[in-house]
């Protein structure tokens, strides 16, 4: 962290401590199992430690896929420090998740219903800044389907495709709009990255990077339409709201729907 703050560059922190972690125990097929396995304290001591680094170096730092919402208050204490959250914590809740359904297992876990609205609180408020997909693929085999065994299932969501959707279904329930999406996806995303003069905003001179999106149109997520390798979703099934009907990429159109991507990956290094 001392290297990272005389560079001036960001240190991107995975926020748990194991000292409250433990092994899921019981029925493992049972959603609670694998939550009480990773309670809350172990985000937060993690951010408090994070915080106090934060302070002692100056380094920025920042972490990623907050998902405890009792860590809130830890981000006002220390300048520099920022977090994330992900689209899974704002749509899920823990007491809705089936037995066995190990396509919802990652980390740190989905928790409760008023941890997710505490989350959507702190986003309304300018506390957490931004959302990120923490996109996490896997194989079938690995995310232990058949058994439906939270403590041996990988940990991981892929949701990247999906992810714009989910949060405008989300975040138009509770009465967000489309500038507060654009903070949150575009915008706070370019800042972190040290791309704000060319990412994340429609401004002369920056890159032209645009979709044409359907805000009321909703859609059936299923398996079949998901474009990465396996098709394992938590969302197959769920109703969304907003459809994006093209993609440009430095002004060029690189995806429309029902054709799907047009052209070769276009990606440039930065």
């Amino acid at each position: 962290m001392i290297e990272l703050a005389r560079l001036g560059v960001p240190l991107l922190a995975h926020a748990e401590l194991p000292g409250p972690l433990s092994e899921p125990a019981g029925d493992t097929r049972l959603y609670s199992s694998y939550l009480a396995s990773r309670p809350r304290a172990s985000e937060d001591e993690a951010i408090a430690l994070l915080a106090r680094l934060c302070r002692e170096t100056g380094a920025r730092v920042h972490v990623v896929h907050l998902s405890s919402a009792d860590a809130l208050p830890l981000l006002a204490t220390a300048p520099g420090l920022t977090a994330e959250t992900c689209p899974h914590y704002l749509h899920f809740a823990a007491e809705e998740i089936p037995a066995g359904a190990t396509a919802f297992k990652c980390a740190p876990p989905i928790r409760e219903r008023e941890n997710r609205e505490r989350l959507w609180a702190a986003l309304g408020a300018g506390l957490l800044p931004m959302i990120a997909s923490d996109h996490s693929p896997c194989t079938p085999l690995l995310k232990k389907l058949t058994q439906g065994d939270f403590a041996q299932a990988w940990g991981g969501i892929s949701g990247l495709q999906l992810a714009l959707s989910i949060v405008w279904t989300e975040a138009s329930r509770r009465g967000f709009g489309l500038s507060e999406l654009a903070r949150w996806m575009c915008e706070g995303p370019a800042r972190l990255a040290g791309l704000s003069a060319r990412k994340g905003a429609l401004v002369v001179g920056a890159d032209a990077d645009l979709i044409a999106f359907a805000p009321d149109e909703t859609f059936l997520v299923e398996p079949a339409r998901i474009e990465h390798k396996h098709k394992i979703t938590p969302y197959a099934g769920e109703t969304l709201r907003g459809v994006v009907r093209s993609t440009y990429l430095r002004g060029e159109c690189v995806y429309e729907a029902g054709a799907g991507v047009l052209n070769k990956p276009q990606g440039q290094l930065i």
